[in-house]
């Protein structure tokens, strides 16, 4: 793991984590996720990690089509925030979806990684 945090493991954990949504990979999440995460979904809703991950082992959501465009990412110290847009096409509870987010998120780096410790996504 490199000292200091770059846009280039950002990315790399970024798309770790677009795959991990693709595939609804729980435990890849698990692994991305810090352990007290907490993340605003579009509904307005304020969700933890165990949250998420059910989420997913519950087949709740299933995502058929991801794109991803980074429209900032700043390095402040050992915590990275990056803002995006993600157009999404998926099913939630059988239910269809298509629509465009922002998302916020926020990486920070710790002796076993870099972790998702935060964010909010809305549509737009």
């Amino acid at each position: 793991m490199d000292k200091i945090l770059t846009e280039k493991n950002i990315l790399e954990q970024e798309n770790k984590l677009y795959q991990a949504i693709k595939e609804g990979s729980a435990s890849m999440l698990d692994e991305l996720l810090h352990k007290d995460l907490l993340f605003i979904i579009p509904s307005g809703e304020v969700i933890t990690k165990e949250m998420d991950l059910q989420t997913y082992q519950d087949g709740a959501l299933k995502i058929d089509e991801l794109d991803p465009k980074v429209e900032n990412l700043n390095i402040i110290g050992d915590t990275a925030v990056i803002i995006l847009t993600m157009d999404l096409k998926g099913k939630y509870n059988d239910v269809a979806f298509e629509a465009t987010y922002r998302y916020i998120r926020f990486w920070k780096k710790f002796n076993g990684g870099i972790k998702v410790i935060g964010g909010s996504g809305i549509v737009i």
